[in-house]
């Protein structure tokens, strides 16, 4: 790990599902990446047909040319870091996994998507025992409070105590650190934590914020901390980075003018940057 610290443009690998409205899955992970000063490379697990509405459709590549894809990229490219989104069918999660093991890269985030924002399923209930194992070869899961529920057993948490139990959990069964999510709660503040067995090891919180762009903010995140995780060497100042920023992109989501009314908008993925760069949209330069 000490080599990859510091390292200027680290190199991270998306695996997911590709979202065709641009907010979500492997288009939200590329944005993630470069927002975050990293080189970004995608090997598509599943197409889906959704915008912020809802998911309409899934379609999943056979599992040989998901492992033609990983194969493609790790022959020819160092791999830094690697989040893992959507998955969608076990022969795909098997691939993965298989492909992990022989390829080891040093940092992998795996976001465990089974239920969207929206509320959709997005995985094969087949391919939760796959996913599972896969778990067990991250660093860094990032599950939501449904998603920690069906990790679990349980029934989904409804306060900040109940959500750390349910990630100690998860931590302990697969020996690996868990960054929870408070989002979800119906609180006047928003925490986020990484927890390992032994409970919370850093933790950060925030207002909540009044906002309907949060299409994406799961991928948004974990994408984020697989690139930060490379340049900072630490989870706790790779929370601290990350979140920052996604509280600033969802605020500003809304500003995109994506989607109709009723949906979930995307975050603004790069909007700090075109400020720092004192760029304006064209349509503002008037």
């Amino acid at each position: 790990m000490s080599a990859l610290h510091g390292r200027k443009v680290p190199r991270v690998l998306s695996i997911a599902g590709s979202d065709p409205s641009g907010g979500a899955g492997i288009q939200a992970d590329l944005k993630s990446i470069a927002a975050h000063c990293g080189y970004g490379m995608a090997v598509i697990t599943a197409l889906t047909a959704q915008n912020t509405q809802g998911v309409r459709g899934v379609h999943a590549p056979p599992a040989e040319f998901v492992t033609q894809q990983l194969d493609a990229v790790s022959d020819d490219i160092a791999v830094d870091a690697v989040k893992i989104g959507m998955l969608g069918t076990a022969g795909v999660a098997d691939a993965v996994g298989a492909w992990l093991r022989r390829v080891r890269p040093p940092v992998v985030v795996i976001d465990p998507v089974m239920i969207s924002t929206s509320g959709d399923r997005l995985l094969e209930p087949a391919a939760e025992a796959a996913l599972r194992d896969l778990i067990s070869l991250a660093d860094l899961v990032t599950p939501n409070i449904p998603e920690l529920a069906a990790l679990t057993g349980a029934a989904e948490a409804v306060t900040w105590t109940e959500v750390v139990a349910q990630a100690r959990q998860v931590a302990h069964e697969h020996d690996v650190l868990v960054l929870a999510k408070g989002g979800h709660l119906m609180a006047s503040d928003t925490p986020d934590a990484l927890v390992s067995a032994a409970g919370e090891e850093a933790r950060v919180s925030g207002p909540r914020l009044v906002a309907t762009s949060t299409h994406g903010t799961g991928c948004s995140l974990s994408s984020a901390m697989a690139t930060l995780r490379v340049t900072t060497g630490s989870w706790p100042e790779s929370l601290r980075r990350a979140t920052t920023w996604l509280r600033a992109a969802i605020a500003r989501g809304e500003s995109l003018g994506v989607g109709s009314r009723g949906g979930h908008g995307p975050v603004d993925h790069l909007g700090m940057l075109w400020d720092a760069a004192g760029v304006k949209p064209y349509a503002l330069e008037a």
